[in-house]
């Protein structure tokens, strides 16, 4: 009994972190965002696609609904999960300020580099008109 009390609290805890960084942690998960973007798509043939269970599937589809992704809806004898990619936004925000920080390092990185290979061919100018002089004055 007691383990059954930590798997529930564990469990429940595991729920609570959910978020849409977990759910496209997954190559699988993101695949199957993948499928439904564009279009509603039946669980079975979401299922037909992997060479996994339906019920590692199943798991899979459970964590993208908990994160908001998707929408599960029932169509008659079938069931269709509906792609809800607002929340990819929150991915995007994130990545967006990284983004920003790195477009400005590697900026400062190229105007670094291209200074020194002014300075570079500055000091190769230099280098070949003293050659020149030298040739010059034993002439």
């Amino acid at each position: 009994m007691l383990a059954f009390i930590f798997a529930s609290k564990y469990l429940h805890i595991m729920e609570i972190r959910r978020d849409v960084f977990q759910a496209i942690a997954d190559p699988t998960r993101r695949e199957i965002i993948r499928l439904i973007a564009t279009q509603p798509v039946k669980i079975n043939t979401i299922a037909e696609r992997f060479d996994v269970t339906r019920q590692a599937i199943s798991l899979h589809l459970k964590i993208l609904s908990e994160c908001g992704l998707l929408h599960i809806r029932q169509s008659g004898r079938e069931r269709l999960c509906e792609a809800k990619l607002e929340k990819l936004i929150e991915v995007h925000d994130w990545v967006e300020q990284y983004s920003k920080l790195w477009k400005g390092r590697l900026k400062a990185l190229k105007n670094f580099v291209e200074q020194e290979e002014l300075q570079s061919k500055i000091i190769k100018k230099n280098k070949r008109n003293k050659i020149n002089q030298i040739k010059k004055s034993k002439k």
